[in-house]
């Protein structure tokens, strides 16, 4: 049975990096550390779990064309900078989904979220966001990753 609730994603400010590639091919770990020291730089305070805004479906679009942005929560007053973005994300309701799979399984998770979201009468409202609880790991030659997804969602 597929475990999909609905809350409420409080609202906050991110750092991040605008990434456009295929999404198997971002580098997470290269990232993660740039936006870490920038926040140390910069005197504000980030956040624990590091999140992934992914704007594009690559069913629909080319790889090499798929947008997302990859950052991480901050607190605090910093500007942003030619390669580290800042900006404020809303407070926003999401179908949220969690993931411990390879990598490989992530199209199969998004596809039971979007099949719960209609089913239960919601439509998508924004990119899908992952927000990562720890490190992947790899099992058996496959990389597991921790992550949940949180889709906007709005009554249809």
């Amino acid at each position: 049975m597929v475990k999909v609730k609905v809350k409420k994603r409080k609202a906050g400010r991110i750092a991040y990096i605008d990434h456009v590639g295929e999404y198997g091919d971002v580098p997470y770990d290269t990232y993660f550390k740039q936006l870490y020291s920038w926040a140390k730089d910069n005197k504000v305070r980030p956040g624990f779990k590091p999140l992934g805004i992914f704007r594009d479906d690559p069913e629909s679009t080319p790889p090499g064309e798929c947008r997302c942005e990859i950052g991480i929560p901050i607190v605090g007053e910093a500007r942003s900078s030619e390669e580290i973005k800042v900006k404020d994300m809303p407070e926003m309701d999401v179908a949220m989904i969690k993931h411990a799979a390879p990598t490989e399984e992530y199209t199969k998770t998004y596809g039971e979220l979007s099949k719960w979201i209609g089913e239960n009468g919601y439509e998508w409202a924004g990119p899908a966001i992952e927000v990562y609880g720890k490190k992947p790991k790899v099992k058996g030659g496959k990389t597991i990753v921790y992550s949940e997804i949180q889709v906007p969602v709005r009554k249809k």
